[in-house]
């Protein structure tokens, strides 16, 4: 019952043509390593794989005023989020008062 069924393969329909050429495997013999040259310094200095990145005035001051934003905005989110805290917990300790109050008064009658 809790076995799986798995499906069995359906057999080819059409005519089976043979793959058209065998690949035999290769022996691999080794052979001689050749001799070792000493390490030639280059001529000149190498090339750098990436491009350099150069900062002129104008992106400096757009990274600066982009990473300043940010940062405001962020701190801004943060601020608002705080305060939205802020202003639950007060409220919810005006109705904790306000229900103690109650239910007090409610005692002494």
């Amino acid at each position: 019952m809790f076995r799986p069924k798995l499906p069995t393969m359906p057999q080819p329909t059409g005519q089976v043509t043979p793959p058209a050429a065998v690949i035999e495997p290769t022996t691999i013999t080794p052979g001689t390593p050749a001799p070792s040259s000493p390490p030639v310094a280059p001529a000149s200095a190498p090339v750098p794989s990436r491009p350099t990145v150069q900062l002129t005035p104008g992106t400096a001051l757009a990274l600066v005023g982009g990473g300043s934003a940010i940062v405001l905005v962020v701190g801004a989110v943060l601020v608002s989020m705080l305060l939205a805290v802020a202003i639950t917990a007060a409220s919810v300790a005006v109705c904790a008062v306000v229900l103690r109050s109650l239910l007090g008064s409610q005692h002494r009658r």
